[in-house]
């Protein structure tokens, strides 16, 4: 009896080991959202603790590096979700003989299949944290683009918070919205700032002789020139 026993749990340990080494690696392809297909990079791979660590890159989108979430690794099938990114969608699959990765996709009720090839080994990237902007960018910046046929006035708030920088836009078009920046950085005058789960970025360039942020406002596949100018502050009620 324990001759068997041991048997069955060392046939148990070799399909884990299995399964992490079927499931660990760089895996790309497309889900096929009907009228278009959205291009997906995942990377999976076991972490120090026996448990599993991953991260997301769609490109066109402002993802790069969001971190995959409720990762779920059973012999063949596998679940997780995307961070903090275009509506936290989950994607649940198997992994089939042939090397490929294939399942659902699901964001806010909608289902699409998808199809993953293994490309390499895992490149997992760290989360990213926002730095400090130097004391000249923070403060109120205006600007105006022109997306989707139409004007859209846009107000950047940047500010200095407790070691690192906060940031929002403030943008009116056809309808008014503000979206928090999930991500801050600025180095040498580069400014990058991102909005994983509206999918926008916006990467510019502070140009100190002309007080502006000169720069490129993306989300998703659109993207526009934009801008940013000091805002002027209203004179003082007397």
């Amino acid at each position: 009896m324990r001759t068997r026993l041991g048997i069955l749990a060392l046939f148990a340990v070799t399909l884990v080991c299995r399964a992490a080494d079927s499931a660990a690696g760089r895996w790309e392809g497309d889900v096929q959202i009907p009228g278009r297909e959205l291009k997906l990079i995942i990377d999976l791979a076991a972490d120090s603790a026996g448990g599993w660590t991953g991260s997301a890159i769609v490109p066109g989108f402002g993802v790069k590096g969001t971190p995959l979430a409720d990762i779920a690794i059973r012999n063949s099938d596998v679940s997780f979700s995307l961070k903090g990114a275009l509506g936290e969608p989950k994607l649940t699959g198997r992994l089939t003989d042939n090397g490929a990765f294939t399942g659902e996709f699901e964001q806010a009720g909608n289902k699409a299949p998808f199809t993953l090839q293994k490309t390499g080994p895992p490149q997992v990237d760290s989360p990213r944290r926002s730095t400090p902007v130097r004391h000249e960018m923070e403060g109120e910046w205006k600007g105006v683009m022109d997306l989707f046929g139409y004007p859209i006035n846009v107000t950047l708030t940047l500010a200095n918070q407790g070691g690192s920088a906060t940031a929002q836009f403030h943008i009116i078009g056809k309808r008014e919205n503000t979206v928090k920046l999930d991500l801050v950085i600025e180095e040498n005058d580069n400014l990058t700032l991102e909005s994983p789960e509206t999918g926008i970025v916006y990467d510019g360039r502070f140009r100190a002789a002309a007080n502006d942020i000169n720069g490129i406002y993306r989300q998703g596949p659109y993207e526009a020139p934009l801008i940013l100018r000091r805002a002027e502050k209203s004179a003082d009620p007397k």
